[in-house]
């Protein structure tokens, strides 16, 4: 019997909308003015088991990268819990995590050791890592320096280099030029045949059906099915055509 790697419970995530108030205005007589409040993700409930993987499909802007980024540890839930127990999860996503001003290279290594990784760990894969990315002598200079396309492919190679019991995937199988698309894929087949536990977030449903065990299917934030691939693709790809 698997042990249970991550359970989500009752999880509501709201974001404060402040775009519409201005010091200025923000109080009338005395009272200040409150945000509007969007929930993004709306009483959601999931449990995963340890080397299962799951997809998350859903209209842009349901919450599933949301929800993904909660599961990391990026955003809090509002109401509800999330646990991971014990299990060190990575996020694989483009745009997450890097401070511009210092190089790939000290990127790196601050980003394992906020996955959890000891230091010796990250720097006997720091070859692997920077030979993976493709960035050669750009791997010392400062991210700000780097393309999106660059910066793509070091978030790439180093959550999958790095190994973590937990990884998440938010839609970046499509990063780089076609040579890298194509090594980073068969490095996402590595990696997810690999007994790992994975949540990927992906529209690519010929992908979801390849890899996944089960898929959730989110719409606005609220849960609409959990269960077999290929019937929850179903039943939203037909959603879809409404």
């Amino acid at each position: 019997m698997k042990k249970v790697a991550l359970d989500v419970d009752h999880v509501s995530i709201d974001y404060r909308d402040l775009s519409h108030m201005r010091l200025a205005r923000s109080f009338s007589k005395g009272e200040v003015r409150k945000a509007d409040v969007f929930r993004a993700v709306n009483d959601v409930s999931f449990s995963v088991k340890q080397g299962e993987i799951l997809g998350i499909v859903g209209r842009n802007g349901s919450g599933k990268t949301t929800l993904l980024r909660s599961v990391a540890g990026i955003f809090q839930p509002d109401e509800g819990t999330i646990d991971t127990h014990g299990n060190r999860v990575s996020l694989m996503a483009i745009g997450i995590g890097f401070n511009a001003n210092n190089t790939g290279r000290e990127n790196i290594l601050k980003s394992g050791m906020l996955l959890g990784c000891k230091l010796d760990y990250v720097k006997d894969r720091m070859d692997d890592i920077i030979e993976f990315s493709e960035l050669g002598e750009f791997i010392d200079r400062p991210v700000r320096t780097y393309s999106s396309g660059m910066y793509s492919k070091l978030s790439f190679a180093v959550t999958a280099i790095l190994d973590t019991d937990i990884m998440l995937v938010d839609e970046v199988l499509s990063v780089g030029d076609e040579h890298f698309r194509k090594k980073s894929f068969k490095k996402m087949e590595e990696l997810m045949l690999s007994d790992r536990t994975v949540l990927i977030v992906s529209h690519a449903t010929n992908t979801l059906e390849q890899f996944c065990d089960q898929v959730l299917w989110i719409n606005d934030g609220q849960f609409m099915m959990l269960g077999d691939t290929t019937e929850v693709l179903k039943a939203y790809d037909e959603s879809m055509q409404l």
